[in-house]
């Protein structure tokens, strides 16, 4: 019964999704207030309905109820309770009902919290939320039903894909689709604005912290995937280039560019145009990511589905509002005229390079993907793009980016004396090329990638803390330093994500210049030695888990004679669903990490073991992680609360000159 009850409140969602994209619209083209405020009540309702959907998925899982073919599919009664509960978003149809939950959590939230806001500006953008609401409800509801029943009810199921009973997992989707998702905001408040022809200051107000909150959940969604992949998959890296990676990647380059722009937008009334032009363009990279993982276009380890109806659908979605959008946008462009007039040298012109350097790096990670499609449907030929090419066509432009970065965040509005600006920054930049010099010296004759990764890295982390400091006025250091406490948390989220941006730098060039590799057939008891460490395989035994059997090795590390780690690499069979998966070890250290992996067993009671030495790993994910706190620390700013500043704001349908 529950289950029938959660599919008739889809469809109950879906109904209600349909008047708040049509009612709502209607009411504010002709200014007629009752039905702009059916906005509000129907984003609310929409999403309660949802919820309680996404509740009896839920419950169907818990308590393993088979009668469900997804259930089926993807359970077992064996599995531990948090796998069953990460089993509803671990496949295709329950991981689009989450996405269309958090899709109606955002509608609801503006409804909520965008009090502020003009009626007119509100009611288009819930009408907008509404309208994406309605094409993934159909999508749900004719393509990909959760809810379906099976004919012959089974004793058990057939279990969640073993790679994907992970913690890092479990939490990975719901943080990305609160990214992907939460750029759909960005998109309805662009259209909104383009309806009503008023694109000004305080619509860059209201549409930042929209973009902010989407940009830090991909920040935490794609750096846990990145942290999966390194520590579950067993072959020791952080990131392939993917095109499912690069599905979620693109989005967070474009979303970067976007919360970048609006702040010109929101200060100087300059790059109207372009800024809505990015908002469009975010929301339709994650509805191409959409497209990418559910179509089967694109071979892919993450792929949820390979349905070519599937596919057509999201397609036509995706033309739909992609389409619909520049269209409008074409048709609107003489209401963004801009206002403000800058120098060569200033924070605009420096956030203008900023948003190129972004969006062109998307733009050669989106040709890097479906270069593979490209070429099979136009030249008959099957290619692959891998690490090689994205390494070599994208990381001049983060380098770039990365030097640039501090001196464009310290330059004053509409023009600067670049002397000024350079400066106080002479202190950083000697200090950074301190660093990079010492790497090169100490490293022997290697490429230049780590001496220039450490130096980029520490010159965005100092530069990040003397633009912090520079915001402190004049006077004894003392008394600056007792200011810091009292700087808008604005400030102090844009040093912090700035400097997380230099760690995670520093974390890559480390890891990519320095990693040390062994594969090797190891002998019980018999020491190896790989870099500075000395790796002994003590012991090879079999382990029973809940729901898996395991081969597990026990392995000493030691270092100079004195121990340092016992780690225990596994080889895990999950006999229900029939599949092996690696775990590796890891000995995580602040300056590196010891990464064993087992393999087969060989002739003679040996094993294979892998064996990777990996110098500032960890750093990659405390950048992420600070980027994603100063993401955070930024949306408490009370400047930039959601429709903050709307109360200065023109009245509702009022054009902008």
């Amino acid at each position: 019964m529950i289950i029938e009850l959660g599919h008739f409140a889809l469809i109950l969602a879906a109904v209600t999704a349909l008047v708040q994209a049509i009612v709502p619209l209607i009411g504010a083209q002709m200014r007629w207030p009752g039905w702009m405020a059916v906005a509000e009540p129907a984003a609310g309702v929409q999403f309660v309905f949802t919820l309680f959907s996404f509740a009896a998925l839920t419950y169907a899982f818990v308590t393993s109820d088979f009668s469900l073919n997804l259930v089926t599919a993807n359970s077992h009664t064996l599995k531990p309770m948090l796998y069953k509960i990460s089993g509803v978003w671990g496949n295709h149809e329950g991981s689009m009902l989450l996405w269309v939950l958090i899709l109606t959590l955002f509608g609801a939230c503006l409804a909520w919290f965008g009090g502020n806001l003009p009626p007119g500006i509100r009611a288009r953008a819930l009408a907008v939320q509404g309208s994406v609401a309605v094409a993934f409800f159909a999508f749900i509801l004719f393509t990909s039903n959760p809810f379906e029943r099976m004919e012959v009810v089974p004793f058990d199921g057939r279990d969640l894909n073993p790679l994907l009973q992970d913690v890092g997992l479990a939490l990975h989707p719901p943080f990305l689709y609160l990214g992907y998702v939460g750029l759909s905001m960005a998109f309805s408040f662009a259209i909104a604005a383009l309806i009503e022809g008023r694109v000004d200051a305080a619509w860059g107000r209201w549409v930042r912290p929209w973009t902010l909150a989407a940009w830090v959940f991909l920040t935490i969604g794609i750096a846990l995937g990145s942290w999966w992949a390194y520590y579950e998959l067993g072959w020791g890296g952080f990131w392939f280039w993917d095109p499912v990676e690069n599905a979620s990647f693109m989005p967070w380059l474009l979303a970067a560019a976007l919360l970048h722009s609006a702040i010109v937008v929101e200060k100087r009334e300059a790059l109207k145009s372009w800024t809505i032009l990015l908002a469009i363009m975010a929301f339709s990279f994650s509805l191409i990511g959409t497209f990418i993982v559910r179509s089967g276009v694109i071979t892919s380890v993450h792929a949820f589905a390979n349905d070519p109806e599937r596919g057509v659908f999201i397609l036509a979605i995706l033309a739909l509002f992609t389409g619909g959008g520049l269209t409008l946008f074409a048709a609107r462009a003489s209401a963004m005229e801009a206002k403000g007039v800058f120098g060569v040298v200033s924070r605009e012109s420096a956030l203008v390079l900023n948003n190129i350097l972004l969006a062109v790096s998307c733009f050669v990670v989106f040709i890097g993907t479906i270069w593979p499609l490209v070429s099979e449907m136009f030249f008959d030929r099957k290619l692959s793009v891998g690490p090689p090419f994205f390494n070599m066509a994208f990381t001049p432009f983060m380098v770039l980016l990365g030097a640039i970065l501090p001196i464009g965040a310290m330059l004053p509005w509409k023009r600067a004396k670049l002397d000024r600006v350079v400066k106080p920054l002479i202190p950083a930049l000697v200090l950074a090329l301190a660093i990079g010099g010492l790497a090169w010296a100490m490293q022997s004759g290697r490429s230049l990638l780590g001496p220039i990764g450490l130096f980029l890295g520490a010159w965005l982390v100092f530069g990040a803390g003397v633009d912090l400091m520079s915001r402190t006025g004049r006077g004894a250091v003392t008394e600056r330093l007792a200011r810091l406490g009292r700087l808008p948390r604005a400030d102090w989220g844009k040093a912090v994500a700035h400097a997380g941006f230099g760690i995670t730098m520093l974390g890559v060039a480390g890891l990519m210049a320095w990693e040390q590799e062994d594969i090797r057939v190891a002998q019980l008891n018999e020491p190896y030695v790989v870099g500075k460490y000395e790796i002994t395989l003590e012991q090879v035994r079999e382990v029973e888990g809940p729901n898996y059997l395991s081969t597990m090795a026990d392995i000493r590390v030691r270092q100079d004679g004195r121990e340092i780690a016992l780690l225990h690499p596994e080889k895990r069979v999950y006999p229900v669903a029939g599949m092996p998966t690696t775990e590796a070890a890891i000995d995580y250290r602040p300056m590196r990490d010891v990464y064993l992996a087992i393999g087969d067993a060989q002739a003679g009671g040996a094993y294979t073991v892998r064996t990777y030495i990996k110098p500032l790993t960890n750093w990659i994910w405390l950048g992420s992680a600070l980027m994603a706190l100063g993401g955070c620390l930024s949306l408490t700013d009370r400047r930039y609360r959601v429709a903050a500043g709307a109360r200065k704001a023109p009245k509702a349908g009022v054009p902008a000159e």
